[in-house]
Order: C-alpha cells, then structure tokens, then sequence
C-alpha cells in the first residue's frame, strides 16, 4: 500500500509536467516539424524549389527570344521603335522601388516593427498597382494602333502618334510610273517578296514576321503581369495578417518566403526591359 501511494503522485507529476511542455508549443509550429527553425529553413527550401522552376519556366521564353531574335534581327530593328522606353524605364523604377519596401518589410517583421511592417507591405501593394496601370497604358496603345499579336497585327500608327524613335513614314499614294521605273508586270520576284512582306502595314519595307516580335512581346509582359497579380494576392494576404498582429521575431517566415518571389518578379522584368525595349 505504502508503494502504491508513492508511485499514484509521481505519475501524476510526469503527466502534469507533459501538460506543461504541451502548452508551450509554439502556436505557429506546424506538427510536422519539431523547432521553429526546422520549420522556417524548410519553408525557404520549398520557396526557392518553387522559383528554380519559375527560372526554369521564363527561361525557355529567354531562349526562343534568343533563338528569333538571332533568325530574325530585321524584325526587332523595326518593331523595337514601337515600344514606349519611357514607360518601360518608369515601370523599372517602380519594380526596383517595390523591392526595396518588400525588403524592408521583411526586416521589420524580423524586429517585430508592425507598423513599419505594415507600411511597407501598403506601399509594395501600390507599386504594383502603378506597375499594371502603366502596363494597361502601354497595352491599350498597342491596341488602338493595331500592334498585336501574330495575326491579329494589322499596324496603323502614324508618325504623330508614335512614341519611340523614327520609323519609316506611311507609304506615299500610288502615281504612275516614270522613265527607269519598273512597271508592275516588270517587278523582280525580290521587289514583290519585299511588297508582300508589309501587306498587313502602312510602312513600305516592312518586315514580314513584325507580328511575331509582338507575339512574344505579349507573351512575355503579359505572363510577367500576371506573376505581378499573383504576387499582389500573396502581399494582400500579408497584410491582412500584418494587421492581426501574426508576425514578429518567433514567426515571419511568410513574409520571408513572398519577399524571395517578388524580387524574382522584379528580377524577371530588370532583363525583359533591355532586352524587349533598349537593345536594337
């Protein structure tokens, strides 16, 4: 009996002890992982898995680009002119800009800053927004004056409107022919090919693939843009839980983990822009 008494308060203790450590579980500690570092270290891992096939994805744009542009340099010397560098260079800075903020949003959240942390996922979330916006402006151009994609190019843009450096001048109203010039039943093979080749445009000498230039164009941007959205949804998730009061120096691997994917968007544009808009 006597043995029976001690050992009842002694199990009693182990399992109040249990209890003790089980309400010191970190309440952001996942049941799968036993530290928070643990768990921290294999979010990141999953994070940059995730971006290495994101590489691996505008890679392949990167190379067809590479590929075209080296089959068909005519076509980027003309439709380059088409492309807004203002506002190419304007949506760079804002990038930039937003990778700043996001960096720093990620810091506060190390410090345990809320308001700063808060603050700078506003401002991240606003520089997205102007980077869509400016791109809606852009796209909407390319719209009215016919620049788009494969087939659905058909160029009407005069020189008035135009937004970049010189291009060719709209073709002049037909006359007759004057002496040494080659009536049309006397046009070379090379004459008509060459005629043929600006048949969707008001731009003499055009190259015929200009529409695939722009296909790729709005192949890249456009699936650019949409990484931008989903990087939006992500910041607005932040937020909203920057503003519950989630994050601080125990937990702020989300925020770490939508900071690694938005520079890799910002990333992503700091090559499009050169490639699609300076280099000639």
């Amino acid at each position: 009996m006597a043995t029976h008494s001690v050992e009842v308060p002694e199990q009693h203790h182990q399992t109040g002890e249990h209890d003790h450590h089980a309400g010191e579980h970190p309440p952001h500690l996942a049941h799968h992982f036993d530290s928070m570092p643990q768990q921290f270290a294999a979010g990141k891992l999953g994070m940059w898995i995730f971006l290495v096939t994101e590489i691996l994805f505008f890679g392949g744009l990167f190379c067809a680009y590479a590929v075209y542009r080296a089959n068909h340099p005519e076509v980027f010397v003309h439709a380059h002119h088409f492309l807004d560098k203002n506002l190419g260079a304007l949506n760079t800075a804002i990038l930039i800009f937003s990778s700043f903020t996001m960096a720093w949003a990620v810091r506060a959240a190390q410090l345990g800053q809320q308001q700063t942390l808060r603050l700078c996922l506003i401002i991240t979330l606003l520089c997205a927004g102007a980077f869509l916006g400016v791109k809606y402006v852009e796209y909407r151009q390319k719209w009215e004056h016919g620049l788009l994609w494969a087939g659905w190019y058909h160029p009407h843009v005069t020189n008035a409107e135009h937004h970049g450096d010189a291009v060719p001048k709209p073709s002049s109203p037909v006359t007759a022919p004057t002496a040494g010039q080659a009536t049309p039943s006397e046009q070379t093979p090379q004459s008509t090919t060459a005629a043929t080749a600006g048949e969707h445009s008001e731009y003499p000498g055009e190259p015929r693939l200009a529409g695939v230039f722009f296909s790729i164009y709005f192949c890249m941007t456009g699936l650019h843009a949409l990484h931008v959205i989903g990087g939006m949804i992500a910041i607005t998730w932040l937020l909203i839980r920057a503003f519950q009061g989630v994050f601080g120096p125990e937990y702020y691997g989300p925020v770490d983990y939508v900071g690694l994917y938005w520079h890799l968007v910002d990333m992503i544009w700091i090559y499009l822009f050169p490639l699609l808009y300076l280099i000639h």
